[in-house]
Order: C-alpha cells, then structure tokens, then sequence
C-alpha cells in the first residue's frame, strides 16, 4: 500500500474489519522516506510530508477506532509511531524531513494525551531510533552474497531497536530515544537540551553547527552532566 493515499488505507480498513473483526492489538506507523532536495523544490517538500507526515495521519484518523474499540486492563493494546532524532535536535542539511519527523513528535504527543482520558488502557510510544542499519540508511536487507552490506559498527542493528523499544514499553515509556554504537543516552539528552536553550535563551538556531558558538557547544557537551 502507498501510505500517503488514504484510499490505500480504506482498503485496510476494510479488510481487516472483513478478516480481524476490526480489532488491532497492535498499531505500528513506521513508514519513512528521507528525499533530498532545495528551497525551489515544492516537490520534495510534498513527497517527504505525503509518506512522513500524511502516513501517520491517514493511518490514525481510518485505524484509531480499531485499536481504541476493545482496549482493556486485562487486554490493552498499544500505538507506536516512529519519529527522528532530526525532528528534536534539527541538524541543517534536509528541512522537509525534519520537519516532517517534528510534527510527527507533536501529533504522537497529542494523540498519547488525547487517549490517556478517551481511551487509558491504550499506550501510545514515540520511537525514535539512533543510527540503525536499514534500507533507508544504506542497507539492502533482500541482497545476497556480494550485494550483501556489512552493518557498520557504528549503528545497531532493528532487533537492538525493537529490544530497548520493548524495554521501554514495559517500562510505560511515551519518548523512546534509542542509543546506538556511537552515541550514548547521555549524548542524546545533551543534544536535545542545548537545542531547547536556543530557544529559551533567545539565541538563533542551530547553534550547535554555528561556527561562532561552535566552541562554546562542545565546551558545554564535555562539563555538563545528565
């Protein structure tokens, strides 16, 4: 299915009301593209946001009843949408993802408060993944033998994501920020509050690629502790 067309998800719908009973345990809105592109190109702007954004969107407002109808203490079901770390900390190079991946942030913060008094036996999870080795970041997981690509030590693998996410599930965690290979969970947070201080301290953004507070930046990285 295209996930950027609603009408591929009224087909779902209708198929597994047919086959499942309309009942969803279960709800993963994962699909992602990560385009490049320029300032002129609405193009690329719109792709990004039909998959990124609109995917999640359609998948919500045809699939929620489903998920929401047969939630209970004793059998709760749960909604995971993926977002980005380029939608928290905005590092410069691709504004439509970023974009698209913050307001996906924002509605999966809405929808986990909208149904934690509509609907509070069904859980709602930001997963945002570190560096992962998939299709979208450089792998071909259906090559063999010499197409086959090596995951770089850097990133972990999607088992490692699944597994902190279901740790984070148990937990009854809403933001699961996974750490990767290269990046700790402290670095993360540190990221995430320098990023929010340009705000609060009325500096421009993105400082932390700006050359004049480039400096200042790592400094604050090394001496500050979370």
């Amino acid at each position: 299915m295209d996930v950027s067309k609603v009408e591929d998800f009224e087909k779902l719908r209708s198929k597994i009301e047919k086959d499942f009973g309309g009942k969803i345990d279960l709800l993963v809105l994962n699909a992602g593209i990560g385009l490049k592109g320029t300032w002129e190109e609405p193009s690329y702007f719109h792709k990004i946001m039909d998959v990124n954004l609109f995917g999640v969107i359609h998948g919500i407002s045809t699939l929620l009843p489903f998920v929401t109808s047969h939630s209970s203490a004793s059998s709760p079901s749960s909604i995971i949408i993926t977002g980005s770390k380029q939608g928290i900390t905005n590092p410069p190079g691709n504004p439509a993802y970023n974009a698209s991946k913050a307001a996906v942030k924002t509605l999966t913060e809405h929808l986990s408060f909208d149904l934690s008094k509509s609907s509070p036996t069904t859980t709602v999870h930001l997963l945002v993944p570190g560096w992962t080795f998939t299709g979208l970041s450089g792998n071909a997981p259906f090559a063999s033998g010499a197409e086959k690509k090596e995951k770089p030590a850097g990133a972990w693998s999607p088992e490692q994501v699944v597994e902190y996410l279901e740790a984070k599930m148990a937990e009854g965690k809403f933001y699961v920020i996974c750490p990767d290979n290269d990046v700790s969970e402290e670095m993360d947070k540190k990221r995430m509050l320098w990023d929010r201080e340009d705000l609060v301290k009325g500096r421009p953004p993105l400082t932390r690629w700006r050359e004049d507070y480039k400096v200042e930046a790592e400094e604050w990285m090394k001496k500050t502790k979370i």
